[in-house]
């Protein structure tokens, strides 16, 4: 499979984590929107586009945000999740979001993520440079 395409919407605010999304084409035939370019303790990664996992209501079957205390539809209390004490914030906060697409070997992610890095690089020098010219 091969990128045909990549395109990169740079984020205004910079002091903020998430840096960009990107658009990927895969083969002129597929396309993967939302890929989010996020600054993390090591550097720039990408993450996959995804979705808030939902809990059904014990009362009435309304699927609510993981994490509610109450339905949104009936208002009953709901359970509490449980949580390992071993695990962490960001252990947590992946837990509550399901991958919609991701590739499925490392050699095809770091294709991707270098693809997607090497365009946001580029989107980054160009409004730059525009930048300069006002």
């Amino acid at each position: 499979m091969e990128i045909t395409e990549v395109k990169i919407f740079l984020k205004d605010s910079p002091d903020k984590k998430l840096k960009a999304y990107a658009t990927v084409t895969f083969d002129n035939a597929f396309v993967v929107r939302n890929i989010k370019v996020i600054e993390g303790t090591t550097g720039l990664f990408i993450a996959m586009p995804s979705r808030k996992v939902k809990q059904p209501c014990p009362k009435c079957g309304f699927k609510n945000e993981t994490r509610s205390k109450y339905c949104n539809q009936c208002a009953a209390g709901l359970p509490m999740v449980s949580r390992l004490p071993e695990q962490d914030a960001a252990a947590s906060a992946q837990a509550e979001h399901k991958d919609i697409a991701h590739p499925i070997t490392q050699s095809f992610r770091e294709y991707l993520q270098k693809r997607v890095l090497d365009a946001y690089s580029q989107e980054q020098k160009l409004g730059s440079a525009l930048v300069r010219e006002y």
